[in-house]
């Protein structure tokens, strides 16, 4: 499978796909044996434990998983031909994506994405963000890199990473734009919040420094976004608040905290979404235009009681 200047790698028909799907094993069970001698058994199994997020992330790059296949394959069989590729990189995870991200821009036509296959509604919306933000958005908000490790991947500098995270995140605003509640008793961190928000292309229909006012402004209008600290200025839990709201309807939630280890413990259920404090721009930016991609807006609609559960 070669790469055109124009087309890029070679899309396979829908009738050729078990065939490429047949050649992963052939990557899986040989790619050790073609770089023996040539890279460490380490590096290799690395690379091979990495191969199927880098498929999601091409999928949702290129918005097609027959697009996205073939450009993985044409990464690899780069990687086949010249594994020493991934010397220059801090870690083999990051020479992967790195080269993967060579081969994708080195093609003119990807400033769309290829919609000819079935898309899911979230590639769909992030079809619409232009490509280097929506690289920057997808390693950290889907792949789950650091910024240094991003900003390596994208051969960029963490001023300019941050800058494309946040372009990304008002771009996809334009497309799934909500109403957002905020729950945070420290004014100026309120303030900081809304604002950020709000340069997202959001709405914020209030903030709320008690359990009591978070009830009173959700019930006003409902939002399709919650942003919530955990310890309230009159002693509530912005924890306490959040789930009993989500009693009665559901809706993403990003806690925001100062305490995080007290939620990471490992021994009962946390949060889906939590950023620390203090927090940089471009994480909360990157957070909450993943909470709202993933499909995780607001429906509507009554939840069972043993539904009723605040993302935790």
């Amino acid at each position: 499978m070669c790469a055109n200047a124009l087309t890029g790698p070679e899309v396979p028909s829908v009738s050729g796909r078990m065939e490429l799907f047949l050649r992963w094993e052939v990557f899986a069970n040989n790619l050790s044996a073609l770089w023996k001698g040539r890279v460490s058994v380490s590096t290799s199994q690395a690379v091979l434990q990495h191969l199927p997020s880098l498929r999601r992330y091409a999928r949702a790059l290129t918005g097609s998983q027959a697009s996205g296949d073939a450009y993985v394959v044409a990464t690899v069989e780069s990687l086949i031909a010249s594994p020493q590729v991934l010397e220059t990189s801090s870690n083999p995870r990051v020479g992967l994506y790195r080269l993967f991200t060579k081969i994708w821009n080195s093609v003119a036509v990807n400033d769309k994405a290829e919609v000819s296959d079935i898309v899911l509604p979230p590639e769909q919306h992030l079809t619409q963000i232009t490509p280097r933000p929506r690289q920057a958005f997808l390693l950290v908000a889907l792949e789950g890199f650091s910024e240094d490790d991003a900003a390596e991947v994208l051969d960029c500098d963490l001023p300019t990473l941050r800058a494309l995270v946040e372009e990304s995140g008002r771009e996809l605003a334009a497309e799934i734009a909500t109403d957002v509640l905020i729950i945070e008793d420290e004014t100026f961190i309120a303030m900081d919040i809304e604002a950020l928000v709000e340069s997202l292309g959001h709405n914020v229909i209030g903030i709320a420094r008690t359990h009591s006012e978070a009830l009173a402004l959700a019930k006003q209008k409902r939002p399709g976004l919650i942003l919530a600290d955990i310890q309230l200025a009159d002693g509530s839990s912005g924890l306490d608040a959040v789930n009993e709201l989500l009693g009665s309807f559901e809706v993403p939630v990003i806690f925001i905290t100062a305490y995080p280890e007290r939620f990471l413990t490992g021994q009962r259920p946390e949060p889906a979404f939590l950023i620390a404090k203090p927090f940089q721009v471009a994480v909360v930016s990157a957070v909450v235009s993943q909470a709202l991609f993933f499909g995780r807006k607001a429906r509507q609609r009554e939840r069972k009681p043993s539904e009723r559960q605040a993302t935790l």
